[in-house]
């Protein structure tokens, strides 16, 4: 654990620094490595902790920017204050969604999933109830606020999304500690064994889900106010595929690899953006190559240990 938290701290340390040594791209690279990352993290917490496979995490990121433009753009309402209204959309829908589905396990799950973002897009694509714009979007969406000051610059918004993502690190760090954490890890490894145990594992993986998709919803928010403007291409399936590569390829469960996971998936394309042509190619081939050398993903998470209660005194003693 501690390892862990000299991690965090190295990478705090290095990164609040590099907007000062960064054109305002590069730092707009960032702002996307870190909206991908807690993305990426609030899917992990449903695939990571909970096993369920889940393919259609881009359409609760979509509800979350859609609330966000729909009642900025048309009422006014400010950015910061629909931040976690979205997410409380987006949770509400999920539990919506989800809780018909969510005793289906493995590819039965991922396939259901795969058609909840699908509907959402069409739906936005048939400007549902006439205020999602169709194919065309939303326009014109406000910027955040916060305490007069108007996040508009890259630098701006490197603070605002990298902080954030710190307070979903800090979250979802202690959400793993918890009874809560450890119960949906145990559903994770072994279901039934956990329904023996007396898990309610509906419950924990429902909870799993809805809490997730609350996050994305928050995400959407900050995206929508960072493009101002959001069009249903923006939430498609290939969407979910990337948040579920990051997971993957950085180390399902473990919260480390997957913000290393959203370096490398989002981060080295512009790196080798010269090589266009065949950077996918090459970005297909390492996939390949680490599922195939290192399945569980480059930062694994690391073998829990919990140490037993001492035994009393006056008990009972080997």
């Amino acid at each position: 654990m501690k390892k862990s938290y000299i991690i965090y701290a190295v990478m705090a340390l290095v990164l609040s620094f590099s907007p000062f040594f960064l054109n305002p791209y590069w730092v707009d690279v960032l702002n996307n490595i870190g909206l991908y990352a807690v993305l990426a993290l609030s899917l992990n917490f449903i695939l990571g902790h909970a096993g369920m496979f889940h393919m259609g995490h881009a359409a609760f990121f979509a509800v979350g920017a859609y609330v966000t433009a729909i009642l900025n753009t048309m009422y006014h309402v400010p950015i910061i204050w629909l931040m976690p209204l979205s997410g409380i959309v987006a949770a509400v829908f999920a539990a919506i969604v989800a809780r018909p589905i969510i005793h289906l396990r493995g590819d039965y799950l991922l396939i259901v999933t795969i058609g909840i973002v699908e509907i959402v897009r069409i739906a936005l694509v048939n400007n549902i109830f006439g205020v999602t714009g169709g194919s065309n979007g939303i326009f014109g969406i406000g910027r955040p606020e916060i305490f007069g000051l108007v996040i508009r610059r890259p630098h701006q918004f490197f603070y605002y999304i990298w902080i954030f993502l710190a307070v979903t690190v800090f979250l979802f760090r202690m959400l793993e500690d918890s009874r809560f954490g450890r119960a949906l890890n145990y559903i994770k490894e072994d279901e039934l064994a956990a329904e023996g145990s007396g898990i309610d594992t509906v419950h924990y993986k429902l909870i799993a889900f809805v809490l997730g998709a609350f996050w994305a919803g928050m995400v959407g928010n900050i995206y929508a106010s960072k493009m101002m403007i959001i069009s249903p291409e923006s939430f498609t399936f290939w969407e979910s595929v990337l948040y579920f590569s990051i997971v993957i390829l950085g180390g399902s469960g473990s919260i480390p690899g997957v913000i290393l996971g959203a370096f490398l998936i989002v981060g080295l394309p512009e790196v080798f953006r010269e090589f266009s042509s065949a950077r996918m190619l090459i970005f297909g081939a390492a996939m390949v190559i680490m599922m195939i050398f290192r399945p569980s993903g480059i930062l694994p998470p690391l073998p829990r240990t919990y140490k037993l209660d001492r035994v009393r005194k006056g008990g009972s003693q080997a």
